[in-house]
């Protein structure tokens, strides 16, 4: 059992190499530190006008990001030069209306894997949750 296991993580280690190459790889995460200023319903992800990604969220996933998880939105292969890129969340905000906002950024992706986080985030001085994407080094 324990050769099937190990050799069931090989082969998807060695899928995930080649469908995506480290000179092409690209990896969003999203990350939630709030809780009181919004309830995180859905989010899409466009990378260069195109969406990629979207996810509706069930009350446990909300929960468990709350926790300190995180959730890898999107895996994808880039090519390298310049890209946009636009993440879009829908949720409820302060006294239950409907609340959007969005975070855009520009970067260069070069022959090295390219991560992103998209930080979700409540702030204390507007009442409001913000949204912003960084590379991860």
């Amino acid at each position: 059992k324990k050769k099937v296991i190990q050799l069931n993580r090989d082969l998807f280690i060695l899928e995930e190499d080649l469908l995506f190459p480290a000179n092409t790889q690209f990896a969003v995460f999203v990350s939630l530190e709030t809780g009181k200023f919004i309830k995180l319903d859905s989010i899409k992800l466009k990378v260069d006008g195109n969406i990629v990604a979207a996810h509706l969220y069930t009350e446990r996933q909300i929960k468990s990001l709350q926790r300190g998880g995180m959730q890898r939105l999107y895996i994808g292969n880039l090519k390298t030069g310049d890209h946009e890129v636009t993440a879009f969340i829908d949720g409820i905000g302060p006294e239950n209306r409907p609340y959007k906002q969005a975070a855009t950024m520009s970067m260069t992706k070069d022959t090295d894997i390219k991560s992103l986080e998209i930080r979700i985030k409540d702030q204390s001085s507007n009442f409001e949750p913000s949204v912003e994407i960084v590379e991860w080094d």
